[in-house]
């Protein structure tokens, strides 16, 4: 049984009336054809309606949804012989990051991947998806051998922020999240993101200096979570819808600010529906990309990596003009 979320209780109440339907119709031998096939036909409809028309806090329940496909749901519908490598070689193994080499396509990747629990155990195990320094700086060893052996890099981005606990600053996280920062912008292979639940904060963008950035439709990426915006700017958390609505965190918000080069659509009602149909059209976007970047030179890359980042925060804005005169357009970073 699929958990449910608050703006899908109507489906949920119309779909337990078809089913309390057929019962009927199979126990009493009473033929209830026309008022199934009535209702259907009406949940059809709703369920148009709801999910075409998703507001950003819905967005923000589907991208928590408990059973929504994580890193190592995703590894094995798109890739082949997966090897995870464990350690950062100065402290520890972080398993709220998963990391690892892969076939796609008979092409060697890279792949590294926020990890998150589906249960109290394995949420513990993987500290809610919250990457210590550690995490980070196995992440970034992995980056730097794929670029010595030329491969490709796919990452995931699936995490609430980076852990904020005293022994992860004791043991530097701002430091290993500015590291990959820094490290990534020059990486001379391509990068691949890919946000496939929550991006949040320092510790989604470790994982999100990409030449290509991609969301999936019900994801959200943001610099802080929305019960945290509430708290800073109301003083209260359970105003967390309130600034849902107004932070432009959604897949549609961020591509058409910019932020994002493509959004990724989802099996209708989130890809916890269908994560092999979901894998699917992740792969297709895979394909795509590295049919568009591995032609390029490292120059090549790195440049334009450079120019994809260096655009966004730009917008445009009419200087106002005496009435009959042309406006004048000024650009600002």
């Amino acid at each position: 049984m699929i958990y449910e979320l608050e703006f899908e209780r109507p489906i949920t109440d119309l779909r337990n009336k078809i089913k309390e339907l057929k019962a009927i119709s199979k126990d009493a031998d009473v033929d209830l054809t026309a008022e199934i096939e009535t209702l259907e036909k009406r949940l059809e409809k709703l369920e148009v309606d709801i999910y075409n028309h998703l507001k950003p806090w819905d967005r923000v329940q589907i991208a928590r949804h408990p059973a929504r496909p994580t890193t190592l749901d995703y590894i094995p519908l798109l890739f082949n012989d997966f090897i995870e490598f464990h350690g950062d070689r100065y402290y520890g193994d972080d398993e709220a990051i998963v990391s690892g080499i892969a076939e796609f396509n008979g092409l060697a990747v890279t792949v590294i991947g926020h990890q998150r629990g589906k249960d109290t155990k394995e949420n513990i195990r993987r500290n809610f998806g919250m990457p210590h320094p550690e995490g980070y700086r196995k992440a970034l060893r992995l980056m730097k051998q794929a670029e010595k052996f030329n491969r490709p890099i796919i990452c995931f981005i699936d995490t609430k922020g980076a852990f904020p606990g005293k022994a992860a600053e004791e043991r530097g996280q701002s430091e290993a999240i500015a590291k990959n920062l820094f490290e990534m912008a020059g990486l001379k292979v391509p990068v691949i993101s890919i946000v496939i639940g929550e991006g949040g904060s320092g510790g989604a963008l470790a994982l999100g200096v990409g030449d290509r950035i991609f969301m999936l439709e019900n994801s959200t990426y943001s610099v802080i979570s929305p019960e945290g915006a509430a708290a800073l700017l109301w003083k209260d958390a359970s105003q967390a819808k309130r600034a849902a609505e107004t932070m432009k965190i959604t897949a549609p918000d961020l591509n058409r600010l910019g932020v994002i080069d493509e959004i990724i659509p989802e099996v209708r009602g989130g890809a916890h529906r269908d994560s092999n149909l979901q894998a699917e059209a992740i792969k297709e976007i895979l394909k795509r990309s590295f049919n568009e970047l591995l032609p390029l030179n490292s120059d090549d890359l790195i440049n334009q990596r450079y120019m994809k980042f260096k655009k966004i925060g730009e917008y445009e804005f009419a200087k106002q003009q005496p009435e009959g005169e042309p406006k004048e357009v000024e650009q600002h970073s």
